[in-house]
C-alpha cells in the first residue's frame, strides 16, 4: 500500500523494547494512521481513539478487551477496535505488519 501527499514523522513508535515498532503519518485531511511491525510475542495495547488495524503481511491472533474470544487474521484481512477500549495481540510465528487507522 501506499500514501502520497502525507507528513511522516521520523521518530519511530518503538514499544515492548523494539518488538513492536510504527511509524505514524499524517493524511492531506489531517487524518492519522501508523504502520509497522510486531515481531513474534503477546502485546496489550489500549486505545483512546476508535481504530481499524489492516493486517499487510504475516498473521496475529487478537483478543478485544471485553471478549473471550480470540479470533486469527492474516494477510489483507482487519480488526476494528472501540473506543476507550483495549486488545492482545499475538504473533505466533515469523513478523506481522499493519496499518492502523486513527477513526474519528
Amino acid at each position: 500500500m501506499e500514501f502520497k501527499q502525507v507528513t511522516a514523522v521520523a521518530k519511530a513508535n518503538v514499544y515492548f523494547d523494539g518488538k513492536v515498532v510504527s511509524h505514524s503519518i499524517f493524511l492531506e485531511d489531517g487524518s492519522k494512521k501508523t504502520f509497522g511491525i510486531i515481531y513474534p510475542g503477546t502485546y496489550h495495547f489500549d486505545t483512546e481513539a476508535a481504530e481499524l488495524m489492516e493486517i499487510t503481511d504475516g498473521a496475529c491472533k487478537v483478543q478485544l478487551a471485553g471478549e473471550s474470544e480470540t479470533k486469527a487474521y492474516a494477510t489483507d484481512s482487519s480488526f476494528s477496535i472501540p473506543a476507550n477500549s483495549g486488545f492482545d495481540i499475538t504473533v505466533e510465528d515469523g513478523i506481522c505488519q499493519y496499518i492502523c487507522s486513527f477513526l474519528s
